[in-house]
């Protein structure tokens, strides 16, 4: 073990940081370059695109709780979590390369078919980060102390990862997709792969079960009722997250009247640009403050309902790029919310000794609503003549699950903090 490791040091932190943002970094090149793929160099319909979005929730169906179980069991190549994401990683970093090379992979194979290949690639891609994404998250974990340290590794996670995301979009916005691709397959590898070789895993994990965890811990055993209002809750906030992800480029197409399919692109960079920095920006230092005062749940409940409005803005007086990208800001409020504050949220209804295996469960909760989008919301996009209704379908599910944010219970510990809080004060 290095020194650095064994001192948990603010590098040692970033390191650790690094394979998550590794695969964030991939999904994001995924949300910004594969519609526009889909529907600039190959002419697929809205609906066409959305059944190559499915291979994705299908994937994380399969992949992240099986994944996070085995994971959990298994070790080989000198670690538990560290196989899963060496393959996870270079499998992405292919698919990655293959995705402006699509119409040469159909030519080659010859099967005469852009959306069974353009399926295939989506699918392998997506199972690839499901592969990866539950062990990067399980390795801080792993090898972090309970409390602030641990507390500490997922800041940084999220810090680290943050960053680099909108670095993607800004990528995309000022050089294309094309470059955007062929960074990100270099950055995949470079910060999945290496990292893991100086990270050192233990080979015995220590699980407390519920004979063995302290009266009064309020995660010795699932609260099953609660995890399901938070599971739908979630789930609403994605299904008007990942409508606007899939089919903005219809939107922008008919509304913003581009002259180019760059410009198209460009726009669609801007747009998740925008929506990233604030979604990377306010969780540390505006979110977690107010979650003090008031509690998570609130906090992400108002979060979602300021999404909502600002996605309704955008039915309402979206006729430029300027108002596209004005409110879009607003809506990164919501986004900073609903990336960073449900798996705390979920965290405290289940039991500790299976956080693995719940967070896998949970996962469901964004790749259900993805698979939803693609298969259902896509048809009904298609066949709209005005592609508003993109965003009223985004800006009535954030609505619900606002809603829905309202039967969660704040848990015990985050009522003790909060009373501190206004204690002190």
């Amino acid at each position: 073990m290095l020194d650095m490791q064994k001192k948990l040091t603010n590098f040692f932190y970033a390191i650790l940081s690094l394979p998550a943002t590794a695969m964030g970094f991939a999904l994001s090149i995924q949300i910004s370059a594969l519609s526009w793929i889909m529907r600039t160099q190959y002419n697929l319909d809205l609906h066409e695109i959305g059944i190559v979005w499915a291979a994705g929730p299908l994937a994380g169906i399969i992949g992240q709780p099986i994944v996070g179980l085995i994971s959990d069991k298994v070790w080989f190549w000198g670690g538990r979590r560290r196989p899963f994401i060496f393959i996870g990683a270079t499998l992405a970093a292919l698919m990655l390369l293959a995705l402006p090379n699509i119409g040469a992979i159909n030519d080659l194979v010859g099967i005469g078919s852009i959306v069974f290949v353009s399926t295939v690639i989506a699918l392998t891609l997506d199972l690839a980060i499901n592969v990866s994404f539950n062990p990067t998250r399980s390795i801080i974990a792993d090898v972090t102390p309970d409390g602030v340290p641990r507390t500490k590794g997922y800041t940084w996670m999220q810090t680290v990862s943050g960053t680099f995301g909108v670095g993607a979009y800004a990528i995309g916005a000022i050089f294309g997709n094309y470059a955007l691709i062929y960074v990100g397959v270099f950055l995949v590898l470079l910060f999945s792969i290496p990292p893991m070789l100086v990270i050192h895993e233990t080979r015995e994990l220590q699980f407390k079960s519920e004979e063995e965890s302290e009266d009064g811990d309020e995660t010795s055993k699932t609260d099953w009722p609660e995890f399901f209002k938070v599971f739908f809750a979630n789930g609403f906030s994605w299904i008007g997250v990942q409508t606007m992800f899939v089919y903005i480029i219809g939107y922008i197409e008919q509304k913003l009247d581009p002259g180019s399919s760059d410009e198209t692109g460009q726009i669609i960079s801007i747009s998740f640009l925008i929506l990233n920095a604030v979604g990377a920006i306010l969780p540390a230092f505006v979110l977690e403050p107010i979650t003090e005062k008031i509690g998570r749940v609130k906090t992400q409940m108002i979060s979602v309902a300021i999404m909502s409005v600002a996605y309704w803005g955008i039915v309402l007086i979206g006729k430029s790029t300027f108002s596209l990208y004005a409110l879009m800001a607003v809506a990164g409020v919501g986004w900073a919310a609903i990336v960073s504050l449900p798996f705390a949220i979920m965290s405290e209804k289940v039991e500790k000794g299976r956080m693995g295996f719940f967070m896998g469960i949970f996962n469901l909760s964004i790749v259900l609503p993805q698979l939803f989008v693609s298969l259902v919301i896509g048809y009904v996009v298609n066949a709209a003549a005005d592609k508003n209704v993109i965003f009223i379908i985004s800006g009535i599910s954030l609505a619900i699950s606002s809603i829905l944010w309202l039967l969660v219970k704040e848990s015990k510990a985050m009522k003790a903090d909060i009373a501190k809080q206004s204690a002190g004060h």
